[in-house]
């Protein structure tokens, strides 16, 4: 049976972008600002969670307000984009948007602004009916409303949808919007923890795809 879902989501950080390694680094730069630990990869993939206030407050032991938080993310993003050029596509990427029939999308809770010309870079804008970013000077939200509006924008319903991500936000976002997800266990979120949502897991984005085309 073919998927009445036509329309593919991507998410891009730890999806699309393979980059764990600089996100823990830039989370490490944050947390150092405020005297708080040194997390590992495979640490910060385990207790990562949004708000990112919450994670972040978890790790320095204290309450994280808006202005701390603030601050936070602003030295984050900026050893973020201080390495970025040492980022590639995670290496099936290009075949895995290739293997897709339909009509495909991306969406990411990076800035609107940065996200755009840095997916031009990677060529990838040609294969995309819409890219959105973050419209806000500060991140760390939830997925969910972000979602909702990329698709109005499509004018898509959700149930015609399917979203490939590696977080369980990226999960939360498509049953808020009515469409599909599928899991990708390379990118910045614990595997096992993914296994346990409940929605499709894949270990590559090729095999992520291929399950995403079976949907319903």
């Amino acid at each position: 049976m073919t998927s009445v879902r036509r329309h593919l989501v991507w998410d891009w950080n730890g999806t699309l972008l393979d980059d764990l390694d600089l996100v823990v680094r830039a989370t490490n730069v944050a947390f150092a600002s405020a005297g708080g630990p040194e997390v590992s990869a495979d640490e910060h993939r385990v207790r990562f969670r949004r708000p990112i206030a919450d994670y972040y407050a978890e790790m320095l032991g204290r309450v994280v307000d808006d202005e701390a938080f603030g601050a936070l993310d602003r030295i984050f993003h900026d050893a973020y984009r201080a390495g970025l050029t040492s980022c590639a596509l995670a290496a099936d990427a290009t075949a895995a948007i290739a293997a897709w029939p339909g009509s495909q999308s991306l969406l990411s809770m990076w800035f609107h602004d940065e996200l755009v010309p840095t997916v031009h870079t990677y060529g990838l804008t040609p294969h995309f009916s819409r890219v959105d970013g973050l419209r806000a000077a500060v991140g760390g939200g939830h997925k969910a409303e972000w979602l909702e509006k990329h698709l109005a924008e499509l004018g898509l319903d959700g149930r015609e949808a399917v979203l490939i991500g590696d977080s369980l936000d990226d999960a939360d976002a498509a049953g808020s919007a009515g469409a599909a997800c599928v899991l990708y266990t390379g990118g910045l979120s614990d595997p096992a923890r993914l296994r346990t949502s409940g929605h499709p897991v894949a270990d590559t984005l090729s095999q992520a795809v291929s399950i995403a085309r079976a949907l319903p």
